[in-house]
């Protein structure tokens, strides 16, 4: 059994120590009241088999509280109270230099809990340890001076996570949509460099990377880009082809006819497209970004996003091809074609290409095989975004959505300065989210223990501390001058701002969103109710819980003009955090705090059965309360010899909910060659990925992609994400 110490690294349970440290104590009192030996190795013995109990690596924290119960349920209240001043007495002595031992654990590469904290960042590379060490002391500067105290416990004890604490002594925002059209078309600024209006669609993908790298180094969430925005320079590449093509044969002495330029200028197109895709896929996978992982890129097709029907024909060419590559997917070291994380791709279902007899069915049939390889592209239903939206567009990065524009109808205007503005039309692209704030639902239940009237006043005391520290990310991001990153705030990213001027016009009228995140709302409504959220008498409630969340938001935003928006959140580590927190708090109640994982958002518990069309259906109503961010998803088999049944669950997603995607799994093992699943099985008390033709353990051997968070991920997870993983029931 492995332990996880102060510094995040892991270790032997060593029960030995457990008896030093009582007899120590034991020692320290007078001879009446101390304990005998055999009570004390009792005591140690009952820690061990509640350490084992529990399911997964305890810290040593929970140990020691643990040794605390058992040495007071002895009646030794004498030994109790000496344990407990040492223990207090070495904690002050352990501040001083908590954050110098985290970040020397981060360089020796031995701090378990850096290591899963996110499964698409390599702890090992210099970048990635250079991001971390830098994170422990803005963390540190933020939970000693730059957040009130409450907040900061309130972070601690998993009541709220305070999200990206690591970045937030800079003045750094969430996820944006990059307003691609308006630097390609206009041209940017990359470190001093002037690049102007490209002039061929190759030259537009390089300079897209190139943006997407800068902008994911500037910020610490995902961003989105359109490939709508790079259709036009389809167009520039074949007049430009056509004319070398007609001095070619020219040249030759060969008087060819219009038809026959156009048809080698037509093939010369399409492997300049092939090869302007595969910059981007191969840049957004390799690139590194100061944060020491691949930009969180998510790239966006919509068909109904082009001006034009020539237009809309050169998008369907590049979305073509963006499928087939990646479908083929990406060579890892072996040589092996693997599933790349990213980037993230979201085709868009409308009534172009839902049905079998129109224009763009191929598109549709093309994305489902990708899917189903290599689940991606995730999708977004254009006939439930517009009814229950108003407007079409991507979220930014996973999962989180802008709210639907206002400013542009409120006659506020341009406020950014956008090359590109067109009164009148709604605008998304250059918009972006300030930060995230997540209420641990289920500890607001377990708060209440089950009285009603308890729980709504707990839950208001608890939102309204969110709303508190959500202001304090607001109140970070204001006075920020646009100098502080260039590439966002002067260049086109997200504005055209002058040197020198403040971005605060940009954190009101709705231009940016500020999330509300929750969690665990099945284990919340399973406690006060005895029923999960999805039982008919249950979901009443559930839907009041997010009601009552989404009413906060516009009460916050009325008495602010700030746009608070409700998100299911992504808990990718924080879900570890939160179900040791509601351990450590109130113990482990069967079916509420007995995993090592709380349930994401509003989503169907993982070992709840249910069919992949009533999960979808179920969960939209729960997709649509929460406007500032949310997506659902179905877990599947292989159903690469399956296709007709991915695009049914296509077709429904369609006509039934906003945002979903299909999970199924992706892996390959370096040592014996198996491309079948990796398992996750127990081994020494500890959840690890195991080949099950040749028993390979080394996970820096295989290939694993799983989708997590709305992402996936390829570094592996905590042991609370891990056990998720391995508890997924199939939808399917």
């Amino acid at each position: 059994m492995k332990i996880i110490k102060r510094n995040g690294s892991e270790a032997v349970f060593d029960i030995t120590k457990i008896i030093v440290a009582i007899t120590k104590a034991n020692d320290s009192v007078e001879e009446a009241d101390r304990m005998t030996p055999v009570q004390i190795q009792r005591i140690a013995e009952s820690v061990e088999l509640q350490c084992q109990k529990i399911g997964r690596a305890p810290t040593v924290e929970e140990i020691q509280d643990m040794v605390e119960h058992y040495i007071m349920a002895h009646g030794a209240f004498e030994v109790a109270k000496h344990y407990i001043t040492y223990r207090y007495t070495r904690s002050l002595v352990r501040k001083s230099n908590t954050t110098d031992e985290k970040i020397l654990s981060l360089i020796e590469c031995n701090n378990e809990e850096a290591k899963q904290e996110n499964s698409n960042k390599n702890p090992v590379v210099n970048s990635t340890q250079r991001d971390y060490m830098a994170g422990e002391v803005s963390r540190d500067l933020t939970e000693r001076i730059l957040l009130p105290q409450d907040i900061v416990e309130a972070h601690r004890e998993g009541i709220i996570h305070f999200h990206d604490s690591d970045y937030y002594a800079q003045h750094m925002h969430n996820c944006d949509l990059v307003n691609l059209e308006d630097m390609l078309q206009n041209g940017t600024v990359i470190t001093g460099t002037l690049i102007e209006k490209p002039h061929s669609f190759a030259t537009a993908c390089n300079i897209a990377t190139q943006i997407v790298a800068q902008v994911a180094s500037n910020q610490y969430g995902g961003q989105s880009i359109s490939l709508t925005h790079l259709a036009p320079f389809v167009q520039v590449s074949r007049e430009k082809l056509r004319s070398i093509v007609r001095e070619e044969l020219a040249s030759a002495g060969l008087n060819a006819g219009e038809q026959t330029i156009n048809d080698i200028a037509e093939k010369r197109l399409l492997d300049e497209i092939r090869r302007g895709v595969q910059t981007i896929q191969y840049q957004v996978v390799t690139l590194l970004t100061t944060n020491g992982q691949a930009p969180f890129v998510t790239v966006f097709m919509y068909l109904n996003e082009a001006r034009n029907e020539q237009e809309k024909h050169d998008l369907a060419l590049i979305i073509e091809e963006t499928l087939r590559q990646r479908l083929q997917g990406v060579k890892n070291e072996k040589g092996i074609w693997v599933t790349p994380a990213f980037p993230k791709l979201i085709y868009v279902l409308e009534e172009d290409n839902i049905h079998e007899d129109t224009k763009y069915w191929y598109l549709t049939e093309l994305a489902a095989r990708c899917t189903a390889k290599r689940m991606v592209p995730d999708y977004i239903s254009e006939k439930k975004m517009l009814e229950l939206k108003g407007d079409v567009y991507v979220c930014m990065g996973c999962r989180s959505f802008l709210t639907p524009d206002r400013f542009t109808d409120a006659g506020i205007g341009n406020i950014a300065h956008a090359g590109n503005y067109q009164p009148g039309k709604h605008k998304y692209y250059g918009r972006f989210n300030q930060g995230v704030v997540t209420i641990n639902l289920p500890d607001v239940a377990l708060s209440s223990g089950g009285n009603i009237e308890k729980f709504w006043k707990i839950f208001d005391e608890r939102l309204e501390l969110c709303h508190r520290a959500l202001l304090f990310r607001h109140e970070r991001l204001k006075g920020t001058l646009s100098d502080a990153a260039p590439i966002l705030w002067q260049y086109g990213a997200c504005a055209r701002l002058k040197k020198g001027e403040p971005i605060d016009e940009l954190l009101y009228h709705g231009y940016s969103t500020i999330s509300l995140g929750y969690a665990g709302l099945y284990e919340c409504v399973k406690y006060m109710t005895g029923k999960s959220h999805t039982d008919p008498s249950a979901t009443p409630f559930a839907l009041s819980i997010m009601q009552h969340m989404n009413d906060a938001c516009a009460k916050w935003k009325k008495e602010s003009d700030v746009d608070f928006s409700l998100y299911g959140t992504p808990l990718e580590s924080t879900t570890y955090k939160f179900a040791k927190c509601l351990q450590k708090r109130f113990g482990v109640i069967k079916g509420i705090t007995d995993k090592g994982y709380i349930t994401n958002s509003y989503h169907v518990h993982v070992t709840e059965p249910i069919d992949a069309f009533k999960k979808l259906e179920f969960e939209a109503q729960f997709q649509h309360l929460s406007p500032g961010g949310a997506i659902s998803y179905v877990e599947v088999p292989d159903m690469q010899n399956n296709i007709p049944a991915v695009l049914e669950v296509m077709k429904f997603i369609y006509d039934h909910i906003i945002y979903a995607e299909l999970n199924t799994k992706s892996d390959y093992c370096q040592v014996c060659g198996w491309d079948g699943e990796i398992e996750i099985v127990e081994e020494d008390g500890k959840l690890i990925w195991k080949c099950p033709q040749c028993g390979n353990t080394d996970q820096d051997k295989m290939n694993v992609a799983r989708r997590t968070c709305g992402y996936i991920g390829t570094q592996f997870w905590n042991q609370g994400r891990t056990q998720e993983i391995k508890d997924r029931v199939l939808h399917l």
